[in-house]
């Protein structure tokens, strides 16, 4: 079917804490069968999509990993909450996306933040912040450069110098976030209803990047 119908119903059924033997009786199919479709080895025919849609509760555009949030709808802009710069775009289409891609980051980060301040892991945030600000450094640095005229002396490390350094800075972070995530105790799991739940809006805008995200990683794995 494709790669990621297997993945999601396994993470449905784990996040609902169903057994893999519960969930094959009350879908009606032998437990084997569908160790086969969440382990992608066999494919399942539309009559079982259904059930299985039906029986987690989300669309079938949500199983087959054709939407992000579990109604199968498709988020747009109208429907994100503004950030604290609400400036509405009115101008071409060629700058609707940047527009819709602010939205979708702006909102992310609410989530993001929020989970890091309930989850009380200094280290983590810390680690977690001082790579969101090198990214962003970089990201300015990569917009300042795209005019000429801009004085190159607005700051202190030099434009060939710049990439490998945040490069170097980032991979640091990075290390360092996962080695204080991994000695969290935070005990709420992170699941898709509490994120529904606790962020109705804003999920909407993380999910959608973390699909894109991962179709894109994808094409380069």
């Amino acid at each position: 079917m494709n790669n990621d119908f297997p993945r999601l119903l396994t993470l449905l059924r784990k996040e609902r804490g169903i057994s893999q033997k519960q969930a094959a009786m009350d879908l009606g199919v032998q437990q084997a069968l569908l160790s086969h479709y969440e382990n992608g080895k066999r494919e399942c025919g539309l009559d079982f999509l259904v059930r299985a849609a039906d029986y987690y509760s989300v669309s079938t555009d949500y199983l087959l990993g054709r939407s992000p949030v579990t109604s199968g709808e498709e988020i747009s802009a109208h429907e994100l909450p503004d950030s604290a710069v609400s400036e509405r775009y009115s101008g071409a289409s060629s700058g609707a996306m940047t527009f819709f891609s602010k939205k979708l980051l702006t909102n992310a980060m609410e989530v993001i933040f929020s989970l890091l301040i309930k989850a009380n892991n200094t280290d983590l945030s810390r680690s977690v912040c001082n790579y969101l600000q090198i990214a962003v450094y970089r990201c300015y640095r990569m917009v300042f450069s795209s005019n000429k005229q801009n004085d190159e002396h607005s700051f202190a490390i030099p434009d060939d110098e710049v990439g490998a350094l945040t490069t170097a800075a980032l991979s640091i972070e990075e290390t360092r976030a996962m080695y204080a995530a991994k000695k969290g105790t935070q005990d709420d799991r992170i699941t898709t209803n509490r994120l529904e739940k606790e962020f109705p809006n804003q999920e909407k805008a993380l999910r959608t990047i973390v699909n894109t995200s991962e179709k894109n990683l994808g094409k380069i794995r």
